[in-house]
């Protein structure tokens, strides 16, 4: 259990660390990355106004039946190109990447990368 408790005190540790330098505009919104064991979540949020102008994930009603038979990194990718799409219909193409204390790889590299093969610049 200690171990356990430390894992997530040092995740936490890493996210202050980060959001301390790491802040949206309303010209250039942060996205923030979350995953779970299951599930992986995309935000841009305005960090001014306190206000989440795109969220998309993995538990999302028009997302859940086409992400259901992926593979984890897989259902990423689709989070992140249609993360991307809903920003370009926004008017949003530059963002500042929020990893949430996470390594930079696997999921979270996936979602990433495809969100900027659709145009989304950060």
């Amino acid at each position: 259990m200690d171990k356990n408790k430390a894992k997530w005190e040092a995740l936490a540790t890493k996210k202050l660390r980060i959001r301390k330098r790491v802040s949206g505009t309303a010209e250039r919104p942060r996205l923030s990355i979350y995953r779970s064991e299951q599930h992986i979540y995309g935000q841009i949020i305005d960090d001014l106004k306190g206000h989440t102008l795109i969220a998309v994930s993995t538990i999302s009603p028009d997302l859940k039946d086409r992400v259901k038979d992926l593979k984890p990194i897989e259902a990423a990718k689709v989070i992140g190109e249609t993360l991307a799409e809903k920003a370009a219909a926004a008017g949003v193409s530059q963002v500042v990447f929020d990893r949430n204390g996470r390594r930079y790889g696997g999921r979270l590299q996936a979602l990433a990368d495809a969100a900027r093969a659709k145009g989304l610049q950060f």
